[in-house]
C-alpha cells in the first residue's frame, strides 16, 4: 500500500448496532467473511457514519439511518450510547479519532465525547518530529487542545468537521470523509441522470458516469480508466471499454462490446447490459479511483454479487492491485474468490452473531493452522462453515485441525 494513502489500522466500536463490542486490527486487504445477517454490513456502516458525518453532519447521517434510536444496539440493559474509535496512518502521520455519541429524550442526541491526536512525520531533513497535536471534547466542553484558537463547540456537531482547513487536522478530516463504503445497486447505476461533478463516487454507483467523465479530464485519470476497463475485460469478456455519454440533458454509461458476425464492437446504453456487467464496472471504479485526488481507505460489500465463478480469480487480482494503493476491506460469500492460495489468514476477518451479538475477530486455531499448513484454502473451509471468530485475542501455533467434509 502507497505511503501517499490514508489507512485505517485499528478499528474499535461499542454498542453499534448488532456489534456491542469489537477491536479489530485491518491491513491493506481484509476480507469480512460470515453469514447473512451476521453483522457485516454493520461494521462498514459505522465507517460509513464517520465518513457522512464530516462530509455532511452528524445530524444528517443519523437521520438516514432512522435516528440514533436505529444505530445504538438494542439489547438488555437497553443501552443509550455507542461509540467508534479509529486509528489512522496517512502520509503526513498518524493518530486516533473517535467518537461517543447518547440518545436523549425525544429521539434527538448529544456527542459525548470526541477525540482526535495527531503525531506528524518529521519533514525531510527534519531531526526531529512535530510536536503532537489533538484536542478532547466531554460533554460538550472542549476539555484540552494543543492549538489557539480552537471553534466553539457545538453538542451535535463534530469539532473536526469545522477544522477541515486548519493544519494538522486537516489531513485527517479530509482521510476519514473520504472513506468509501459501497453497496452497488446496478438499476441505480442504469438509470440516467442530471451531470454532476463526479468528485466522489456515490454509495450506490448511480453517479458513475460522471466519475468516468472527470477521469478522462486528466492524464492520471485517464491511467486509472484505463486500469478499469483493462480488468473490466477480464471479468467480461468482449468489453472494449465503457465511456459517459449524454442525451436531452441527461448522462449515463455506455459500453462497447464485441457482436458475433460484426466486424467492430457495438455501442450499448447500460439499461442494455447485464447486472454483472454493471456491478463489475461499479466494483473496479470504486477500487481505482482516489476520491478529492487522493487514496483512503474503500469498502465494498460483496463484490463478487453476480459475477460467473470463472470471473473469481480476475477480482481477486483487482483487488490486490487496488491494495497495493489504497487500503481494501470487502465483505465476502464467495469461495470461488478465497479459494487462491495466497489469501493469508491475516486478510480474513470471521463475523458471527451468537444470540443477535456480532463478533469479529481473526480467524480461530484450527483455521488458522489449516491455512498456514497449506492443508485447506480458505474457499474450502468458507464451504464447509469452519471460518469462525477466534475467543481471544492470541490463537495457539499447533492446534488439531477439523476434517473437511
Amino acid at each position: 500500500m502507497q505511503d501517499t494513502s490514508f489507512a485505517l489500522t485499528r478499528v474499535r466500536l461499542r454498542q453499534y448496532r448488532s456489534i456491542p463490542e469489537a477491536d479489530v486490527t485491518l491491513g491493506p486487504l481484509t476480507f469480512l467473511v460470515g453469514p447473512n445477517g451476521s453483522g457485516k454490513s454493520n461494521f462498514l456502516d459505522a465507517l460509513r457514519l464517520v465518513s457522512e458525518s464530516l462530509r455532511t453532519s452528524l445530524d444528517e447521517a443519523l437521520e438516514r439511518r432512522g435516528g440514533i434510536a436505529q444505530v445504538r444496539r438494542r439489547a438488555a440493559g437497553h443501552p443509550t450510547r455507542f461509540s467508534v474509535d479509529l486509528d489512522f496512518r496517512g502520509p503526513h502521520g498518524h493518530g486516533a479519532y473517535g467518537i461517543q455519541v447518547a440518545a436523549v429524550r425525544g429521539g434527538g442526541f448529544r456527542i459525548v465525547r470526541e477525540h482526535c491526536t495527531v503525531r506528524p512525520r518529521p519533514g525531510d531533513g527534519a531531526r526531529t518530529a512535530p510536536a503532537e497535536a489533538g484536542y478532547r471534547v466531554d460533554n460538550g466542553v472542549l476539555t484540552s487542545a494543543t492549538v489557539s484558537g480552537m471553534p466553539a463547540v457545538d453538542g451535535r456537531r463534530l469539532l473536526l468537521a469545522d477544522l477541515a482547513g486548519r493544519k494538522p487536522f486537516r489531513q485527517v478530516h479530509d482521510g476519514l470523509a473520504d472513506i468509501g463504503v459501497f453497496t452497488l445497486n446496478p438499476e441505480a447505476m442504469r438509470r440516467p441522470r442530471t451531470p454532476g461533478s463526479g468528485d466522489l463516487l456515490s454509495r450506490d454507483g448511480s453517479d458513475i458516469a460522471a466519475i468516468l467523465h472527470r477521469l478522462g479530464r486528466s492524464a492520471r485519470g485517464r491511467e486509472d480508466k484505463l486500469r478499469i476497463e483493462s480488468y473490466l475485460r477480464q471479468i467480461v469478456p468482449g468489453v472494449h471499454g465503457v465511456a459517459r455519454r449524454t442525451q436531452g440533458g441527461r448522462e449515463f454509461v455506455e459500453f462497447t462490446q464485441d457482436v458475433p458476425g460484426a466486424g467492430t464492437p457495438w455501442r450499448f446504453a447500460a439499461p442494455a447490459v447485464s447486472d454483472g456487467t454493471l456491478r463489475a464496472l461499479g466494483v473496479l471504479t470504486s477500487l481505482f479511483t482516489p476520491a478529492g485526488g487522493a487514496y483512503s481507505t474503500v469498502a465494498i460489500e460483496e463484490p463478487e454479487t453476480a459475477l460467473h465463478p470463472t470471473a473469481a480469480g480476475a477480482l481477486l487480482g483487482a483487488l490486490r492491485d487496488a491494495a497495493d494503493r489504497r487500503q481494501v476491506v470487502v465483505t465476502s460469500h464467495s469461495a470461488d474468490v478465497l479459494d487462491a492460495e495466497d489469501v493469508d489468514p491475516a486478510e480474513l476477518l470471521a463475523v458471527r452473531a451468537p444470540g443477535g451479538r456480532t463478533v469479529i475477530a481473526p480467524l480461530d486455531a484450527p483455521a488458522t493452522f489449516a491455512l498456514r499448513a497449506e492443508l485447506h484454502t480458505p474457499g474450502q473451509l468458507l464451504r464447509t462453515d469452519q471460518l469462525l471468530p477466534h475467543p481471544s485475542p492470541a490463537p495457539s501455533s499447533s492446534p488439531s485441525v477439523r476434517p473437511l467434509g
